[in-house]
């Protein structure tokens, strides 16, 4: 097969001159534009007529022409193109959760306001998972405006996943951790004792992790951003198997509600919990396997380029999983409004995530400034 219908393990980019070689060819008339279609109407293109950094794994046609004015982007999500589903399987979902949390934040008939501090954390789990869905959606319709563009967009998408995922974390820093035995002192220590034979105060430990898990989110957040970034580089073999590792570090925040699962009966005392959270799991397993696979194209390459390919699959997969997290997380709010603990704090949620936008600002900034562009989602 071809280098550049392989992986990207298979080979390194070509030289500067055939990405421009194909941005030229890819920029003129098609020879039956005049005969076959609307001159306003631009043909879609195949694999070797478009640059390297537009072509995607085992996808051999849906290309559209390049560079696209930003009126042919949005017209294009109307027309048959590999991108088309890209960006219909993360919009109805957004449209989905925007409805969603416009009715937990406005129509859901409790007393609490929706600018209450005891909100705040829904409110950076909201935002995050918004702008997950929308940032998708927009560099998946934008990706042909230019190279520079394309990577902005990606790297733009890259940082609102870590973004999603630290809402995340803060969400259940606040709404469900505070309800499990596990973080509970009073409950650890005689369990510790029973079980392992250790006398052992767990309140110190169970402390310092309640101090850490927000700033090593934080971090981890940051770290995801960066990794995937430079996974847009030619140094990287693997690159759709290194973002889905990374993205998975965060996910590590979740695993108090896990253990919990496995020493006390979270089944018994949560059952919404304790099925919307493995349901969860088994969606991103799922997600993960066809992004890093790249089945079914894999298998038959130019069968699936418009309808059915692995990256629309990993959208339908991320969205049930989220969809899952979204259910436990307002129950976990539930729980939290019936006996809530100290509020919030303006600092410990939304100046967390704030401060975490400049970061990744800062980090799109910097590999923006690198002249190496690769175009793998």
């Amino acid at each position: 097969m071809l280098r550049r219908l392989q992986p990207r393990s298979a080979g390194t980019k070509g030289p500067r001159a055939t990405t421009e070689a194909a941005l030229e060819a890819a920029s003129r008339p098609h020879p039956s534009a005049s005969r076959d279609s609307p001159a306003s109407a631009k043909p879609l293109l195949r694999w070797d007529e478009v640059p390297d950094d537009f072509v995607e794994c085992f996808i051999l046609s849906g290309y559209r022409r390049l560079p696209c004015t930003v009126q042919e982007c949005l017209a294009s999500v109307l027309k048959p193109t590999n991108e088309t589903l890209n960006f219909w399987t993360h919009f109805i979902p957004l449209l989905l959760f925007l409805s969603k949390f416009c009715r937990l934040f406005f129509l859901s008939g409790r007393d609490v306001p929706f600018h209450h501090p005891w909100l705040l954390p829904l409110w950076c789990y909201a935002s995050g998972v918004l702008l997950t869905f929308a940032m998708s959606c927009t560099a998946h319709v934008f990706s042909c405006l230019s190279l520079r563009l394309r990577a902005a967009f990606f790297y733009l998408d890259y940082a609102s996943i870590s973004y999603y995922g630290f809402g995340s974390t803060v969400a259940y820093y606040y709404y469900l951790l505070p309800g499990l035995s596990l973080l509970d002192a009073r409950v650890m220590t005689p369990y510790v004792q029973q079980r392992l034979g250790w006398h052992v105060d767990c309140t110190r430990l169970i402390a310092a992790y309640r101090a850490l898990v927000l700033p090593v989110a934080f971090v981890l957040a940051v770290a995801c951003t960066v990794a995937c970034c430079k996974s847009r580089t030619d140094w990287c073999s693997y690159p759709f198997a290194l973002r889905t590792f990374v993205f998975v570090m965060p996910l590590s925040m979740a695993c108090p509600i896990m253990l919990e699962s496995w020493l006390f009966d979270l089944r018994g005392e949560n059952p919404t919990l304790f099925v919307h959270f493995y349901r969860r799991y088994f969606w991103l397993v799922v997600a993960a396997f066809f992004n890093v696979s790249k089945i079914p194209e894999r298998i038959q390459p130019g069968l699936f380029d418009i309808i059915g390919h692995s990256h629309q699959l990993f959208h339908i997969f991320t969205f049930l999983s989220i969809y899952d997290q979204v259910y436990y997380v307002e129950e976990g709010l539930r729980q939290f409004l019936k006996a809530p603990p100290a509020a919030p704090t303006f600092s410990g949620t939304v100046g967390y995530m704030l401060l975490l936008v400049v970061c990744l600002g800062l980090v799109i900034k910097k590999f923006l400034n690198s002249s190496e562009f690769s175009s793998k989602k």
